[in-house]
């Protein structure tokens, strides 16, 4: 949407049209019209135009609030096709054709509010440029997709849907309720962490019909698995979510908490570490890079830690568990880096991952 409202204004300064603080925006999914801030646009010299947005996603959402958006607009020679576009610095491309990123949403939020405004034979090309998204995607698993460079723009509706928003909660429950009221539904469940981890696990060998992808708000669903009797579950997410689990934090969204560093630093510690690599750790930008880093310097070390966060995660379970009155349940993780290389199991996860593998 954001990237819709720059490329708006920048079409509009490309043709002469005065500035405007808003445009108007037809947003598809949901239907309807409405403003859209836009916080510059002007012309660049003849034939070329910039305009310029930032994205408020609303709350619950921290990635990519005030995230500058600019779109550089010009008109193009020749024939073609009437929109041509290119990503400029901080935009996501894949990796094997260098194309940008865009869902089709976003690609037709463009066509739907462009081109009714670009004259019969005329061709618009739009570079995209998201000034800080090379940074921000350093957080983000676009790697594990062949999204390499920047943020990819893989928006499907406008409307923002928060993985620790309360109706997130309630689709997992009921999705859950569903899947063992099927019949045949056994005991058995694998959680997955995300999109990443869904579309992974099967890639392992874990059956389809076993899957149930989940969002922040794990503790309430492994509550809730238990008691509608799953007997033995496999949380299969990224490490550097799960590890939350590790220091007892249950809701993983970090405007809830976020105490990545001091348990990944807490747990190294428990393993030996000392002095400088316990600072390195927990200075790290990510727990993917104090992991890689920690491989780098000492192998052995970084083995042992992975190994001890997934037993963690294992008891910790197994702790929330009791504490909830629910029933016991076997809960193991297998853990995975942004490479998508399984990197750990615990010792429960390790058992459980051969067990439904071999039921494929």
């Amino acid at each position: 949407m954001w990237l819709a409202a720059a490329a708006r204004a920048a079409l509009g300064a490309l043709q002469g049209e005065p500035f405007s603080a808003s445009v108007a925006l037809e947003l598809l999914q949901p239907p309807g019209v409405v403003p859209v801030p836009v916080r510059a646009a002007a012309g660049l010299g003849e034939g070329l135009a910039l305009g310029e947005s930032c994205c408020d996603p609303g709350e619950g959402l921290d990635l990519t609030r005030g995230l500058v958006v600019w779109v550089l607009a010009r008109w193009l020679p020749g024939d073609g096709p009437w929109l041509q576009l290119e990503p400029g610095e901080g935009v996501g491309v894949h990796a094997a054709t260098g194309e940008a990123c865009l869902s089709a949403y976003a690609r037709r939020l463009l066509e739907a509010n462009l081109r009714p405004l670009v004259p019969g034979g005329r061709r618009l090309g739009l570079t995209l440029v998201l000034p800080d998204g090379r940074r921000l995607a350093e957080r983000t698993s676009n790697a594990a997709f062949g999204v390499v460079d920047g943020l990819a723009l893989i928006g499907t509706q406008a409307e923002v849907q928060a993985g620790a928003d309360p109706d997130q909660l309630a689709r997992t429950l009921a999705a859950l309720a569903e899947r063992m009221a099927a019949p045949g539904a056994g005991g058995d469940l694998v959680l997955v962490i995300g999109e990443n981890g869904l579309d992974l696990a099967p890639q392992l060998g874990l059956p389809p019909e076993l899957l149930l992808k989940a969002g922040n708000w794990l503790g309430p669903v492994l509550v809730a698995a238990a008691e509608a009797g799953v007997e033995r579950l496999l949380l299969f997410g990224y490490q550097g979510k799960l590890i939350k689990l590790a220091g007892g934090i249950f809701h993983t969204h970090h405007h809830l908490a976020d105490g990545r560093a001091e348990v990944l630093t807490a747990l190294a510690a428990l393993e030996g570490a000392t002095g400088t690599t316990l600072e390195a750790l927990h200075g790290a930008a990510t727990v993917e890079a104090a992991l890689a880093a920690l491989e780098q310097a000492d192998p052995a070390l970084a083995g042992r830690l992975r190994a001890r966060i997934a037993a963690a995660i294992e008891c910790r379970c197994r702790a929330y568990l009791a504490s909830h009155g629910a029933p016991p349940a076997a809960v193991g993780a297998a853990l995975f880096d942004r490479q998508r290389r399984l990197r750990v199991c615990g010792p429960v996860g390790e058992g459980l991952l051969e067990r439904f593998r071999g039921a494929t």
